[in-house]
């Protein structure tokens, strides 16, 4: 498991705003720590507003939003089958997101 690969992943519904169903989750922990029980990611989602916290990627031929302002720690047992990994442009827009969310200059 690396930094970029994206996996199916099904998050339980916690609360009213947080995501749900089955969507996609890309790993955005780095690889010098993915060999752990619990891994980073951003879930994905195909009908989130724009937002310049939300960096485009294509899955599967479609443009699907990367909610980096949702990423959470999760326990690998919880990510499905890899189906891909994200473009280094793809990449650099989620770092530039991930600064953002965090306040990290």
């Amino acid at each position: 498991m690396n930094r970029g690969d994206i996996h199916v992943f099904n998050p339980p519904k916690n609360g009213k705003h947080e995501i749900h169903g089955k969507r996609f989750a890309v790993v955005i922990q780095s690889d010098s720590l993915a060999n752990r029980s619990v891994i980073i990611v951003a879930p994905t989602s195909q009908s989130a507003r724009e937002a310049s916290i939300r960096p485009d990627i294509l899955v599967h031929q479609q443009s699907t939003k990367v909610l980096v302002e949702q990423m959470s720690a999760i326990s690998i047992e919880r990510l499905g089958k890899k189906i891909g990994r994200v473009e280094i442009d793809e990449q650099w827009a989620i770092d530039d997101a991930i600064q953002a969310v965090l306040g990290i200059n």
